[in-house]
């Protein structure tokens, strides 16, 4: 690939028209409220008074420019991807086009001894979310000296945002995480890394691991927080009584919470328009995953503050990424069954932390991987990353560290 072609990342750091946050406080200030029945409670959904009460904190309390400000303190870049340049990952037929899509990633150096080049590690978040996941941890990781931790566990690393989420480009049609993975490994190309790590979870533990199927000679190794939900074709008779178990509990679970995930699916532009003129819609349809995922025992702001609700919705009120966030998951839906079939042979790790939903048996994580990790941390969600950074960045030193090598000698070389 020619200087003239390749994709050069430029700084980014926006900053919010005045005028966008005078029209999101006047459509918060004006909702039109439902209501509720006696003591629904957050049974039916979304609590109508918890709701109230985050609301007008959003509308009358809450600092974006701060929380901007904030989130401005990390290394952040945008680049263009996926085009039909020459050397280009050739994913025009995906919905980039021609011109591929503008991604928006962090990308924060290590601070490491020196002398030994850092782990690069690219980490990908879910839905509802973006690169704010992963805000808490950057620093953990990139400077673990400075954190009571072995300098010589420190990695670069890379948070992009998934196309259509956060300040990414939104495709013209959804991309599947095979797709995002393909994206992942050129971007890693174009800031200079041959190899490096790759972790995740929910969306971000699938476009790992098909980073890992699809990439192996890059990865050195993989690491996620689920397994995700089971595909599988074999005879029933051929799974554990773990793994039958684990199938139940995931039909269970998916009769009772997967309304979301039924809707996303299959007619996520009918939802889409509510949710992106209402924000007190937008925030009822993501404060409720944020609290029935979490390890927040019912009490969301065990887990996160406030402020740290408003800042992850407001991403996607003032990106206006709820539809084409949502557009994913059918996107991966038709993902064929024999994708969901391929084994992982780079060596993968999972932590399954003790909040989160539908935690998988390891017999069916050393099924479908080389699982040569699987730890059980004591505290967090879904969201573990962000509820417990320093739980969360111990268990990838830990499990990246007999990986490093292969990384840091491409590096070197």
């Amino acid at each position: 690939m020619s200087d003239d072609a390749a994709p050069r990342p430029e700084p980014f750091a926006p900053k919010t028209d005045p005028a966008a946050l005078e029209d999101l406080r006047a459509r918060l200030r004006a909702t039109r409220w439902p209501d509720a029945p006696e003591d629904a409670g957050w049974a039916l959904g979304t609590d109508l008074d918890a709701l109230r009460e985050l609301v007008a904190y959003w509308a009358d309390g809450f600092d974006w420019p701060a929380r901007e400000a904030a989130l401005a303190e990390l290394p952040r870049f945008r680049a263009r991807l996926g085009g039909t340049r020459s050397g280009g990952t050739g994913l025009g037929g995906t919905g980039l086009g021609g011109s591929g899509l503008g991604v928006h990633f962090v990308h924060a150096r290590a601070v490491a001894p020196e002398g030994r080049p850092a782990l690069p590690l690219i980490l990908t978040h879910g839905w509802p979310d973006s690169f704010w996941r992963y805000s808490k941890v950057v620093p953990l990781l990139t400077d673990p000296g400075a954190h009571g931790a072995d300098p010589a566990d420190a990695f670069d690393v890379i948070v992009p945002d998934v196309p259509g989420f956060g300040y990414s480009d939104r495709p013209a049609t959804p991309l599947d995480s095979m797709a995002v993975a393909g994206l992942w490994a050129e971007l890693m190309s174009v800031l200079g890394y041959e190899r490096f790590g790759a972790a995740g979870g929910d969306i971000g533990s699938h476009v790992s691991r098909f980073l890992a199927l699809d990439h192996p000679d890059r990865v050195v190794a993989v690491h996620r927080t689920d397994g995700g939900l089971p595909r599988f074709s074999g005879d029933p008779a051929d799974l554990t009584p773990e793994e039958r178990a684990w199938f139940e509990e995931v039909a269970a679970w998916s009769g009772a919470e997967g309304a979301y995930a039924a809707i996303q699916s299959t007619k996520p532009q009918t939802a889409a328009f509510g949710l992106t003129d209402s924000p007190a819609g937008l925030a009822a349809w993501i404060v409720e995953k944020l609290r029935s995922w979490s390890d927040c025992g019912g009490d969301i702001e065990r887990s996160f503050t406030k402020d740290e609700i408003l800042t992850n919705i407001t991403l996607y009120w003032l990106t206006g990424t709820i539809a084409s966030s949502m557009r994913m998951y059918r996107a991966n839906a038709a993902i064929p069954l024999a994708q969901h079939a391929r084994r992982v042979e780079v060596p993968s790790g999972f932590s399954l932390f003790a909040g989160d939903v539908v935690r998988p048996p390891r017999a069916w994580l050393e099924r479908t991987t080389n699982a040569v990790r699987v730890t059980e941390p004591p505290r967090g969600g879904h969201f573990a990353a962000f509820e417990e950074p320093e739980l969360y960045a111990e268990e990838l030193r830990e499990f990246f560290r007999p990986y490093r090598q292969a990384a840091q000698a491409a590096q070197g070389s």
